[in-house]
């Protein structure tokens, strides 16, 4: 068995300050609200050089001493490599605009970035002895923990909206996950999980209901910023349902800022929501702290149909201090957007990802994003599991090959 060279201290509550032990099995603060971990940072800078990183694999796991994980074997891979930076030149020539990266996070194991959060969440809950682990989802979170939990053998109950796309719940019961599909949303599969702690014995692996999953997460900032060369970029796009990744990105900037591998500068941090269902958009415009359930969600971004986020705050906490903001795209505009990135820079977006450069559209006209300015968007799933507008033609072979209706189509 190998130890890891870790550098955890405690575990904190984020909206009290209240510490509780680390390597003990939590799920909410006393107060409700999510646990974050927190580090010997002195000591992890010296443990640790960015030469040493560039020693080892491109992978999630390089960055081990970020991360709460003390021992080697419970360390649950599946190939998680960093994700690459991909420059939508053609999309930024169209628009006139500052230089436009796009994040593919789709390249991660089971197509999404969830793989980041549900590693170190599956890691840990191997490593604190869980045995059964359960959580509600609009289909990437559960794919990703089943898969994992899976590969920990750990037992696994995935409850889905009804409306989830099918071969996400297909991937989430083929990988192994007891999968419940719910006449309800998210938030109601989530009820469900509470109140089944008791009677079944799961752990709730819900979206900030327990330490880690932000902490996985928390590699897409360090990834990035590495990827610019210890630099970051003047705004990042995220798509924003639960927040875990916008949350994780905030933290692990002032972590490399408290080791001094990065200088004060921060991007501004943009929550992009769907108009229907923005809560954040709405919390944010309105100037308060946390967000109101939004009632009726809908949006064809199935991922960021999320009506109430626990973590509300936190996620408006980083927008207001990076100056940044939260804002609401039309499906409408998802679709364009969907469609103009695959055509335009072969890159084939989820309609989450779509949703950042409708965004980014949006918001060059307004003027909130400058034309100067250097912007990352993040692409949280492959294209590959969500429907396409379909666009081709057929050609009969019992009839001429009409080549003058194949050159005008």
């Amino acid at each position: 068995m190998q130890e890891f060279q870790t550098f955890v201290t405690h575990l904190e509550c984020s909206y009290t300050g209240k510490t509780y032990p680390a390597d003990q099995l939590h799920g909410l603060s006393e107060a409700g609200k999510p646990l974050l971990v927190r580090y010997d940072l002195d000591a992890l800078g010296k443990a640790i050089t960015k030469d040493d990183l560039n020693s080892r694999l491109p992978e999630f796991w390089r960055y081990r001493e970020f991360l709460p994980v003390r021992r080697s074997e419970n360390v649950v891979r599946l190939g998680e490599l960093m994700t690459p930076i991909l420059p939508a030149t053609r999309i930024q020539q169209e628009l006139g605009c500052g230089e436009i990266l796009i994040k593919d996070e789709g390249r991660l194991p089971t197509g999404s970035f969830k793989a980041r959060g549900l590693a170190l969440a599956v890691a840990m809950a191997k490593e604190l002895g869980v045995r059964r682990m359960a959580m509600p989802t609009n289909g990437n979170a559960g794919a990703a923990l089943a898969a994992y939990c899976s590969r920990a053998d750990i037992e696994t109950f995935v409850f889905c909206p009804e409306d989830t796309p099918p071969v996400n719940v297909e991937e989430i019961a083929f990988q192994g996950a007891k999968t419940f599909l719910v006449n309800g949303l998210i938030n109601d599969c989530g009820k469900i999980v509470g109140e089944g702690k008791e009677a079944m014995g799961w752990f709730d692996t819900s979206t900030l209901k327990e330490p880690y999953r932000i902490e996985g997460k928390k590699t897409m900032g360090l990834e990035l910023a590495e990827q610019l060369d210890w630099n970051v970029p003047d705004v990042i796009l995220y798509p924003t349902g639960g927040g875990t990744g916008l949350i994780g990105m905030w933290k692990a900037f002032n972590e490399l800022e408290s080791i001094r591998w990065i200088g004060s500068k921060r991007p501004r941090m943009v929550a992009v929501q769907a108009e229907g269902c923005a809560p954040i958009v709405k919390a944010f415009e309105e100037g308060t702290r946390h967000a109101e359930p939004w009632p009726d969600a809908s949006t064809i971004a199935s991922g960021i149909r999320v009506p109430a986020a626990i973590g509300d705050f936190l996620i408006l906490d980083a927008v207001r201090e990076s100056d940044g903001f939260a804002v609401a795209v039309s499906d409408a505009s998802i679709n364009e957007a969907h469609r103009e990135c695959a055509v335009s820079e072969g890159i084939l977006l989820c309609p989450e990802g779509a949703a950042t450069l409708a965004a980014l559209k949006q918001e060059l006209q307004t003027g909130r994003i400058k034309s100067d300015e250097q912007v990352v968007l993040f692409n949280c799933a492959t294209g590959l599991k969500y429907p396409m507008q379909s666009s081709h033609h057929t050609i009969d072979l019992t009839k001429p090959i009409d080549y003058d209706f194949i050159r005008e189509s």
